[in-house]
């Protein structure tokens, strides 16, 4: 998969607009602390009040729950397909030299084509279709640093530690969608007909997280982030798919990303 593929997917979906209003609200805290200038010399004019960061990475789906191992039986599915890129904004504002309360939004989506392992319709061709699901937990959450992330010199100055390691938990709500489309057997027909159509289930559930990260100081302004989190969620099917268990919305995520404090 291409890096141009994953950003223009990225744009497509219809909730990419939540991270990316997540992201341009939170930079508008920017403008108001202007006066908070770097010095000359590696430092901040005055302690930082929080960060806004905008960062990506991969998404591995668990995808555990009945339906996904119905959908990866019948189709030329894996459970690794159901993983995708990932990317998300976080806001932070100080609460204690060494905890921020944090408001995050991300998203993570895949899209891929199949078909049917053991059918082919009356031409002898396969039997094709095409599944996405697409995941955007809106969370809270409390970040703590393991070591002072930065120290004051005199009234004004304040200088970042070069390395700041942190572990966080919290918890949202996450929307889903599961989404199937094109050519499908009809099981509960005698001569197993094959039908056009688009199957879907979507909606919102409790979501928790827990993460563990790390912000590598550029400069006193920027610094470079690395995290590793687990969601846990569940959520009842709706719509094409009754009678399945609640679809399983949790996994395991690495991201990268470009914190800017203000």
């Amino acid at each position: 998969m291409s890096n141009g593929f994953v950003w223009r997917r990225a744009v497509r979906s219809p909730h990419f607009g939540l991270v990316a209003g997540a992201f341009l609200l939170a930079v508008a805290p920017l403008g108001r602390a202007r006066a908070q200038v770097a010095g000359g010399d590696g430092y901040l004019v005055g302690v930082p009040n929080g960060s806004v960061t905008f960062r990506g990475g991969w998404a591995l789906a668990s995808a555990s729950s009945d339906l996904f191992s119905f959908t990866t039986n019948n189709l030329t599915l894996s459970k690794r397909d159901f993983s995708s890129p990932t990317v998300g904004a976080d806001v932070a504002f100080r609460l204690h030299p060494r905890t921020d309360l944090v408001f995050s939004a991300t998203w993570a989506g895949m899209n891929k084509s199949s078909e049917f392992r053991k059918y082919i319709d009356n031409n002898n061709l396969p039997i094709e279709q095409r599944t996405s699901f697409d995941r955007v937990p809106l969370t809270v959450s409390l970040k703590y640093y393991l070591v002072d992330r930065g120290r004051s010199i005199g009234r004004l100055a304040w200088i970042p530690t070069r390395i700041a390691p942190y572990i966080g938990a919290g918890g949202g709500a996450e929307w889903y969608r599961f989404q199937q489309q094109g050519d499908f057997v009809d099981f509960q027909s005698q001569n197993l007909d094959v039908f056009g159509a688009t199957l879907e289930s979507h909606g919102w559930a409790p979501t928790a997280h827990a993460y563990i990260g790390a912000e590598f100081s550029l400069d006193p302004r920027f610094a470079f982030v690395t995290e590793a989190r687990y969601g846990w969620s569940k959520a009842p099917l709706s719509g094409d798919f009754t009678g399945f268990d609640r679809i399983d919305l949790s996994g395991f995520s690495t991201t990268a990303g470009i914190a800017v404090r203000f």
